[in-house]
């Protein structure tokens, strides 16, 4: 059965629950869109969701935010995520992009329910991170400079994780 992830915003404007068989909040993305929007650390953690079960209280204080991205030719485009967050407290909550219209992406920040701590990490997009940003990588822990190729169910299934 899947895990029910509560979140919600600092100022309780907003508040969601999603089900999730992938809870571990493994990935830290370091690249400039999660670090300005919501990267405390210099990068921000997302998890996995079943986007039909998003549930969400306050939707009129909801703003979405579309970043542009620039090609390798440096021509700008909107991305197609939509990232979700508070009006009134500006916290990102979740994204959620219509490539891939049956996932939701909660920011591991914007959850209070209990999170198991992962076994190892996955550091990805290292090569945008910002020069201040010191990473600290685990034993186990993984780098890529772009996305890893494992996706967020193959890793939870490899390591005996995925909540069914």
């Amino acid at each position: 059965m899947p895990v029910t992830l509560e979140g919600a915003c600092r100022c309780g404007a907003v508040s969601f629950s999603v089900e999730s068989h992938t809870p571990q909040p493994y990935q830290l993305c370091y690249c400039a869109i999660c670090r300005k929007t919501a990267g405390g650390g210099g990068y921000a953690i997302n998890l996995a969701a079943d986007a039909r079960t998003l549930s969400v209280k306050g939707k009129a204080a909801i703003g979405i935010y579309r970043a542009e991205i620039a090609d390798e030719d440096g021509a700008c485009r909107k991305s197609t995520g939509e990232r979700h967050f508070c009006r009134r407290c500006a916290s990102a909550l979740w994204l959620q992009d219509p490539s891939w219209p049956d996932l939701a992406h909660p920011f591991a920040s914007a959850i209070d329910s209990e999170l198991p701590v992962p076994p190892e990490r996955v550091h990805l997009m290292l090569r945008y991170k910002a020069s201040w940003v010191r990473p600290r990588f685990g034993r186990k822990d993984r780098r890529f400079d772009l996305y890893p190729e494992e996706s967020i169910e193959a890793w939870h299934k490899a390591r005996g994780l995925w909540v069914a």
